[in-house]
This record gives C-alpha cells, sequence and structure tokens, in this order.
C-alpha cells in the first residue's frame, strides 16, 4: 500500500501516525532542528509569547514530542501537562530532566483527552493539530478542556494557497524528506509523509475557519518563514 493510500482514511492515519512517530521518536528533536533551518526553538519560544505562561497558568501542551514547549512554559511558572499518544516521545521528554522539576507528562490521544471540562485555561501544540485523523473531533475536545476565555496555540506546517508555490513547496519537501528518510531509516516514505500530510490539511485559513465553525469566539493565524509555517490564535 502507498504512503498516500495508508493515510487516506482516519483510521488508516492513525495506524500510520502511531507507528511512525514511534519510528521517528529518537531523531525526532534532530529532524525539527533540520526542517525549520534551525529555527524550532525560537518559534516555539514566539508561539507562547502570545500567551506569556505565569505562575499558576494551567497550560496542556498537546502532541508534546519530546516536551521543548511543555518545558518552556513549565520554565515561566505554569502548571504543564505534557501529552503525547507516542509512548517513547514521553519517556524522551522525561529523560531531559530525569531528576528535576518537569511538567507531567502523559500518554494519551488528543482525540480522546482524558480531562474533565474547563481543566485548562492555555492549550499549546506543536505539530500536533495535522497529524490528527480526524481535525474537527480534536478541535471540539481542545475546545471541551479549555476554560471560559482560554487560548489555543498552534504551530504547524501551512498549506500555501497559490497553486505554484504549493506545488514547489510540496515537492522540495517530497525531495528532502525522503533524503533524510533513507539516510537515517532506510525508507524514504518516513518524512514523505510530512508533505503528504499537508495535502490533507486545510492550511491556515482553513484551519482559522474550522476553528470558528466549531465554537472558537476568536481565531487567527501568523505567518512564520514567510508563510510556510503558521502560529494559530484562538479564544473560547
Amino acid at each position: 500500500m502507498s504512503l498516500r493510500e495508508s493515510v487516506a482514511t482516519p483510521d488508516g492515519k492513525r495506524r500510520y501516525v502511531r507507528t511512525l512517530f514511534a519510528t521517528i521518536a529518537d531523531r525526532y528533536d534532530l529532524i525539527t532542528v533540520v526542517l525549520s533551518y534551525g529555527q524550532d526553538r525560537a518559534w516555539k519560544r514566539r508561539l507562547l509569547r502570545l500567551a506569556p505562561p505565569r505562575a499558576g497558568l494551567r497550560v496542556l501542551d498537546l502532541a508534546t514530542g519530546t516536551g521543548d514547549i511543555a518545558y518552556l512554559a513549565h520554565e515561566a511558572g505554569a502548571h504543564v501537562t505534557g501529552l503525547d499518544v507516542t509512548m517513547r516521545m514521553i519517556q524522551l521528554a522525561i529523560a531531559k530532566r530525569p531528576d528535576g522539576a518537569r511538567p507531567r507528562f502523559l500518554v494519551g490521544d488528543m482525540s480522546a483527552l482524558p480531562f474533565p471540562a474547563g481543566a485548562f485555561d492555555v492549550v499549546t501544540t506543536g505539530y500536533g493539530l495535522r497529524n490528527v485523523p480526524d481535525l474537527g473531533g480534536a478541535i471540539d475536545e481542545i475546545a471541551r478542556v479549555l476554560a471560559p476565555g482560554g487560548l489555543l496555540l498552534s504551530l504547524d506546517f501551512n498549506r500555501p494557497e497559490n497553486a505554484v508555490v504549493r506545488s514547489v513547496y510540496l515537492a522540495y519537501l517530497t525531495v528532502v524528506g525522503g533524503a533524510l528518510g533513507w539516510v537515517l531509516h532506510r525508507d524514504p516514505d518516513t518524512y514523505r509523509y510530512i508533505p503528504e500530510s499537508i495535502r490533507q490539511y486545510p492550511g491556515a485559513s482553513g484551519v482559522v475557519r474550522l476553528l470558528r465553525a466549531r465554537g472558537f469566539a476568536a481565531a487567527s493565524s501568523r505567518p512564520v518563514l514567510g508563510g510556510f509555517m503558521a502560529i494559530h490564535e484562538a479564544r473560547t
């Protein structure tokens, strides 16, 4: 089965993504640096500046990966929970600070969050929304666990609206992703998943429309890297 066929349905994408991230977990930090041209950490700091975590702020970081955003919010004094569907990611996040104070890290699915309604003031996610099998359902879950007036902040790849730019961008990511996948895993499809997921993704403006349709009172996007990436900001 081809990569495109594997992620064509919600169930297929769910299985593929879980297997993929378990495979790449130990190389995840390296890949985010390479594909962001070394700017990944700066983008995550920029994300958090939109809602500077203060002492006592309840923050949920979804698709936490190895915990970069969760640690940044924790260091600012927030009460932080990091959640990821991949056990190995959570193990790596904990290992970054094995004996020191750190966020609470949990294995869980962002489409079925194990928290009561209104449990958090801020929900963050880096490269999370694009990877969920049911984007609308995940947005509903985020809205449910946010307190009234709560804030969602999301950093992710964008899907350029201009067809020519989009075609060149996806071709570039396919070539680079294939080369990295072969070098690191002997499987070129490993990081070709990124452009394939972007093809299925509604892009920055589409996500804004979906957030508004799903009950967020205010939603907007900010271009990053000339619009090839985007930060979404939405309030309940």
